[in-house]
């Protein structure tokens, strides 16, 4: 099993509304990408100087099924919305 775990900030002027709608969006591709076994996407409450604003934890059977959802064309929409209101991402790839 693959893990796919992305972390965001987001750029301070962006509204909780556009937030919740992004996570909306990322949550839509487990129905669209096929070999996207499981996720779940969290927007953070934490207050600490070192938190995140929200955290993807996704799952795939393999490296060939991650690879097939990044290039996929639905993901790369999100990507793109993505890249509208993030300050930056950090990203973890791993075998369980």
């Amino acid at each position: 099993m693959v893990m796919h775990i992305v972390m965001f900030t987001f750029q301070e002027e962006v509204a909780e509304a556009l937030k919740q709608e992004v996570k909306l969006q990322i949550e839509q591709l487990l129905d669209l990408v096929p070999g996207l076994l499981n996720m779940k996407v969290g927007l953070n409450f934490s207050q600490e100087e070192r938190a995140m604003d929200m955290v993807l934890i996704s799952h795939f059977a393999d490296r060939e099924d991650l690879d097939f959802y990044a290039s996929h064309p639905e993901h790369l929409k999100v990507i793109d919305l993505i890249k509208t209101v993030a300050e930056y991402t950090k990203v973890v790839d791993f075998e369980a």
